[in-house]
C-alpha cells in the first residue's frame, strides 16, 4: 500500500487541492473529510500515523464532565454529539462504558448527581445511558476492588471508550478509500511561496526511499499538533508561539485492579484534576496528569513525580494498593493546548480547537481540540481551507461516512474484534501457514500473520509501528514487547525485503523506546531478557 502511495506522489504533475502536514487524529480526519468531498488531497506524516498524541490518550470518547464544571457547555454538547456519531461510524472500536463516581462524603452524591443529570440532558438522543445513584453495596458490586472504608455510595453514568491508535489507522484507510494519498515517514523540509508571498507548496523527503519531492498545492494545512509552532516558524521565523504543551501520563496495570466492566471516575484529585481508572482490552489504564512542559518530543518520557502522583491518588480508591512493580506499562502524551493570555495553568486552557490562517502566507493551522471532536474539527477545517483556496464548495458528508472496519457485531470475532470487518481476511491469513499463527511472545496475543497484514495493508514499516500502534503490545506489557522485538523484526524484514543489519537496528531502536515505558528501570534485564 505504501509503495502505491509513493508512486502516486512521484507521478503527480499538477497541484493538489489540499496538502496536509501531520498524520494524527486531526490531519487524518481532515484527509477523510477533504477526500470524501471530492478534493484531491495529500497528507504527509514525518513518522507514523498516530505516533504522537493521537495514540497516547486516556482511551475515552467523552463529552468531558470537567468541562461542564468549567462552564464550557457548548464544547460538552458538541463532544457528546460527536461521541454518538463515533460509535455509529466505528462500532468495532468505540463502545459505551459505565463510570462509577464513589462518594466518601455525605454531600458528594447529590452534588455530582445534579451535574451528571445535566450531562444526561445535554447528550439528548446521543446519550449512552442515564446516570443513577448507587448504594454502597451497589458500588462494591460494580467495582469489587474499591476502597470501602468510609464509602457511602456513588453515582453511575455512561461515557465511551475506544482504541485511539487503531482508529487513527482506520481513518488512514478510510481516507485512502476515498481517494486521498497518504504517506508516513515523509518529512516536510521546506514551504514554498509564490511571488505574492502565499504558500503554494512544500518540499517533502520520503525517508524510506530517500527521495525528495517538490509538491504544489492550492492550500497547505498545518495539523502537526504539539509541533505546530515548528511549521509556523518554517513559514515565518518571527511567528509567535501559539501552543502551550502539557504532558499527560497514564499507568497500565493488571486487569485485576479493575476486574469488572465499570470504570472509576475520581472527580477531584490532590491537584484538582479528574482521574480515571478504566478497564481497557485486558488491562486497566489509570491517569492522567497535566504537567506544563517546555519542549515537545515524539517520545515524551514520564516524570517520576507523575508516576508517583498517579499511584498516590489511585491508591486512595483501591482496596489493594498498586506499586511500581505492578505497572505493566507507563505512557506519556502531549496535549497541543492553545495559549490563552489569562490562563495560569494548562489544566484551565480550553480543549476546544482553533483554526488560524496566516494573513500573509495563507498557511492554515489547526490546533487544540480532542479526539472525541476530531470529525467536527475536520469539517470546520476543510470548510475554511477550501473557501480560502477558492475551491468549489462541496458539503461535508462524514457524519454518515462509515470508518474503515465498521462492523456492528465485531465482538463475534473474539480477540480480532478490534479489526472489525478486516478480522475475516486477517484470520484467513493467519490460518494460511502454521508459522503465521504462533504468538510472537508468550504474554502477547500478536501473531506473525497480523504483522504481515500490518505491513501489506496498513503501511507498518518499523517494529515500533507494529508493537506500539498496529497492535497495542507496548501498552499492554512493555517488557514483553521489549522481548518480542527480535521476532517482530525478523517477520518484518522478510516481508519488506530488509537486511539482517536493518533488523538489528530496528531491535535496538524499539528497545530504546520501550525502556521509557517500563514501570521500573531495568525491568527487562531483571526479567532475564536478552
Amino acid at each position: 500500500m505504501r509503495r502505491e502511495m509513493a508512486s502516486r506522489l512521484a507521478e503527480r504533475d499538477r497541484p493538489w487541492d489540499i496538502a496536509i502536514v501531520g498524520g494524527g487524529a486531526t490531519g487524518l480526519g481532515g484527509a477523510v473529510d477533504a477526500a470524501s468531498r471530492g478534493y484531491d488531497v495529500v497528507l504527509f506524516e514525518q513518522s507514523d500515523f498516530g505516533k504522537g498524541t493521537s495514540s497516547r490518550s486516556t482511551k475515552l470518547v467523552h463529552g468531558g464532565v470537567r468541562y461542564l464544571q468549567q462552564g464550557n457547555v457548548s464544547l460538552v454538547m458538541e463532544a457528546l454529539k460527536e461521541r454518538g456519531v463515533m460509535r455509529q461510524l466505528a462500532p468495532h472500536l468505540v463502545d459505551d462504558l459505565a463510570f462509577i463516581v464513589p462518594s466518601y462524603e455525605w454531600w458528594e452524591s447529590p452534588f455530582y448527581g445534579v451535574g451528571l443529570k445535566v450531562y444526561d440532558l445535554l447528550a439528548g438522543k446521543y446519550g449512552f445511558g442515564k446516570s443513577k445513584m448507587l448504594s454502597k453495596e451497589e458500588v462494591v458490586a460494580e467495582i469489587p476492588t474499591i476502597a470501602t472504608e468510609g464509602l457511602r455510595g456513588g453515582i453511575r453514568y455512561y461515557d465511551g471508550q475506544f482504541d485511539d491508535a487503531r482508529l487513527a489507522i482506520n481513518l488512514a484507510g478510510t481516507a485512502a478509500e476515498q481517494g486521498a494519498t497518504l504517506l508516513n515517514y515523509a518529512q516536510v523540509t521546506a514551504l514554498h511561496k509564490d511571488e505574492s508571498g502565499r504558500v503554494d507548496g512544500l518540499t517533502v523527503c520520503d525517508l524510506e526511499r530517500g527521495e525528495e519531492h517538490r509538491v504544489a498545492a492550492k492550500v497547505v494545512i498545518n495539523a502537526t499538533g504539539p509541533f505546530s509552532d515548528g511549521l509556523r516558524k518554517m513559514d515565518n521565523p518571527d511567528a509567535p508561539a501559539m501552543i502551550s504543551p502539557s504532558q499527560g501520563v497514564h499507568l497500565v496495570l493488571d486487569r485485576s485492579f479493575i476486574p469488572g466492566e465499570a470504570a472509576i471516575m475520581v472527580p477531584h484529585t490532590s491537584d484538582g484534576r479528574v482521574m480515571f481508572a478504566i478497564p481497557w482490552h485486558h488491562v486497566a489504564v489509570v491517569g492522567t496528569t497535566d504537567t506544563p512542559i517546555d519542549q515537545c518530543d515524539l517520545e515524551p518520557v514520564p516524570m517520576e513525580s507523575e508516576i508517583e502522583f498517579i499511584l498516590e491518588n489511585a491508591n486512595r480508591y483501591l482496596s489493594r494498593p498498586a506499586t511500581r512493580a505492578d505497572i505493566k506499562s507507563v505512557f506519556a502524551g502531549i496535549r497541543p493546548l492553545v495559549k490563552a493570555a489569562d490562563a495560569d495553568t494548562t489544566s484551565s486552557l480550553s480543549r476546544d480547537h482553533t483554526i488560524f490562517i496566516d494573513p500573509l502566507s495563507g498557511l492554515v493551522t489547526i490546533a487544540g481540540g480532542k479526539w472525541t471532536t476530531y470529525r467536527k474539527m475536520a469539517e470546520d477545517l476543510i470548510d475554511q481551507a477550501s473557501l480560502f483556496a477558492g475551491l468549489d464548495s462541496f458539503p461535508c458528508v462524514t457524519e454518515q461516512l462509515s470508518i474503515h472496519g465498521n462492523h456492528q457485531r465485531a465482538e463475534k470475532f473474539g480477540r480480532l474484534a478490534v479489526y472489525g470487518s478486516d478480522a475475516i481476511p486477517i484470520q484467513t491469513l493467519i490460518e494460511s501457514d502454521p508459522a503465521y499463527a504462533a504468538p510472537v511472545h508468550p504474554r502477547l496475543e500478536l501473531t506473525a500473520g497480523e504483522i504481515l497484514w500490518f505491513a501489506r495493508h496498513e503501511m507498518a514499516r518499523t517494529v515500533d509501528d507494529v508493537l506500539s500502534r498496529r497492535s497495542r503490545s507496548l501498552l499492554f506489557d512493555a517488557v514483553a514487547a521489549w522481548e518480542a522485538a527480535p521476532k517482530v523484526a525478523e517477520v518484518l524484514a522478510l516481508e519488506l525485503g530488509r537486511s539482517p543489519e536493518w533488523a538489528t537496528g530496528q531491535i535496538a531502536a524499539f528497545r530504546r523506546i520501550a525502556e521509557g515505558y517500563f514501570g521500573e528501570p531495568g525491568a527487562a534485564q531483571a526479567s532475564g531478557a536478552s
